[in-house]
């Protein structure tokens, strides 16, 4: 984006607000992804693709418009601009409601990722050299059908600029990847992935988060554990206290905590598509979602997350939100026009996916707050239990109650002490009941963070980057089992 087509942004915001709409904003956004995949040491996948447009949002005579196109001169620009204008007119038609809207200072700001270094400039070999190394590892033994590794990388430039007067320059960078190994004996099926499983682990950071990864030095746990698993004994099924790792929390927190505490669920926005919210505006402050040792934090300023940015796409500062505290329902994901219906501000999580979609309340950075402790001492306290480790698979309702979670990889707990592995894992829970079960939550030391780069939502679908950090925790009197192999 040179400064003559940046000219030309501003210059479409300026004649929008002549033409006399309530509001506007513009978002430029050039995205570009590269992904790389070894699989039985030979090279599956390279690719290299890039996108390029602009959207425009109207608030139109209290109606929204919006328009997008992958033109944006002058020419361009304008024609995108009388449709979003025209799509306003026409809902304008079959609507009562008019949009109330949460006012924002104005600011003129940049936002850069900080990196040591560019991952779009290391060499392709040498990204690919990387992968070999892990893959010939985790490859080395004969019980293992596939092995995976992966690399990915992001880099997503936007200026968005609005008729409050904002104009914002973002450029964020994400870096990550996974090893997958797959064993097989017989008719016995078992994986184990790294850092987390389903897809990438990301951080908003350069090539240095994906070499502090460490995959060749990991590949071998991982092949051995997988290996392990297709002889273990079958996890027994009943009531047992859990202990639930970092890699697995992650997805309870993001199927139970964060898409519940999305506003526009709540308020029954989303229920054609990803359903509603057990977590109503009428509980806001007296509802006890879990235990007094469960906090959890919404961050859009937590260093190296997913859900990390400067500026939501409302032009809304970043900001690190309580959502739970002391095990009680406080706060909301909102954007400036879900948060004026319940008499609020903006908590800033308004995003879109790309330069083509309208942005809608996502999640930023949410995660449980550590405790006090180590996860050595947590299993030591726990007389008799089961550890389990890395998300494989998923189930919750609509309203984000009733959930089942399988995971790859447990450990029985025996007079505190970790001891057999056990194989195809599963719990269930309703969601209160399973966070006020919460009797530990291990310190900082235990604490780490993860970056989902698949998170759906939206009608269409929308793909968005968030990101979710827990240290271990614990959990009683929680139903557990196993499902069948696969």
């Amino acid at each position: 984006m040179n400064a003559k087509s940046s000219a030309s942004l501003q210059e479409t915001i300026k004649s929008l607000k002549r033409r006399g709409v309530d509001y506007a904003d513009l978002r430029w956004v050039e995205e570009a992804h590269e992904e790389l995949v070894v699989q039985n040491l030979q090279v599956q996948h390279v690719s290299l693709s890039t996108t390029e447009g602009v959207s425009i949002r109207v608030l139109y005579h209290g109606v929204w418009g919006h328009a997008s196109s992958c033109r944006f001169d002058a020419e361009g620009l304008k024609h995108t601009a009388d449709k979003a204008i025209e799509m306003a007119k026409a809902v304008a038609l079959d609507s009562q409601a008019k949009v109330k809207f949460h006012p924002v200072h104005p600011v003129q700001a940049e936002y850069r990722t900080p990196l040591e270094v560019d991952p779009f400039q290391v060499e392709m070999q040498k990204k690919i050299d990387y992968l070999m190394w892990a893959a010939q590892v985790l490859k080395d033994h004969s019980h293992i059908r596939t092995a995976t590794a992966m690399l990915e990388f992001y880099r997503t430039r936007k200026i968005f600029c609005s008729t409050d007067g904002s104009l914002i320059d973002q450029q964020i960078i994400e870096s990550g990847g996974m090893l997958e190994a797959t064993a097989v004996l017989a008719n016995e099926v078992q994986r184990r992935s790294y850092p987390t499983a389903n897809s990438s682990s990301l951080s908003q950071a350069g090539y240095e988060y994906v070499k502090g990864l460490d995959f060749v030095g990991q590949a071998a746990r991982v092949r051995k554990e997988a290996v392990t698993l297709l002889r273990a004994k079958e996890c027994p099924a009943g009531t047992s206290t859990v202990i639930l790792m970092p890699d697995q929390l992650i997805l309870q927190l993001h199927e139970s905590c964060g898409h519940p505490v999305e506003l526009d669920r709540a308020l029954g926005l989303e229920l054609s598509f990803a359903g509603g919210s057990f977590l109503t505006p009428d509980l806001l402050n007296k509802f006890r979602y879990g235990s007094k040792l469960v906090n959890i934090t919404a961050d859009a300023t937590l260093p190296l997350g997913c859900g990390t940015f400067g500026y939501d796409d409302e032009g809304v500062p970043a900001q690190r939100v309580p959502i739970i505290r002391d095990g009680i329902f406080i706060e909301y994901l909102s954007s400036r026009e879900s948060a004026t219906q319940i008499g609020r501000a903006s908590s800033g999580a308004m995003r879109a996916d790309g330069w083509n979609a309208v942005p809608i309340v996502r999640m930023t950075n949410v995660s449980l707050e550590p405790g006090t402790g180590t996860l050595a001492e947590l299993i030591r306290d726990t007389r008799k239990g089961i550890l389990m480790a890395t998300n494989k698979s998923w189930s919750i309702d609509d309203r984000r109650l009733n959930f089942q979670f399988g995971t790859e990889i447990a450990w029985e707990i025996k007079n505190g002490r970790l001891g057999q592995v056990l194989r195809n894992p599963l719990y269930t829970g309703i969601t209160p009941e399973f966070w006020n079960s919460c009797s530990g939550v291990t310190g900082k030391g235990d604490w780490q963070l993860y970056g989902v780069p698949n998170c759906a939502k939206g009608e269409p679908v929308q793909i968005m980057h968030v990101g979710h950090g827990a240290s271990p925790a614990r959990f009683e009197k929680v139903q557990v089992g196993h499902y069948a192999s696969r």
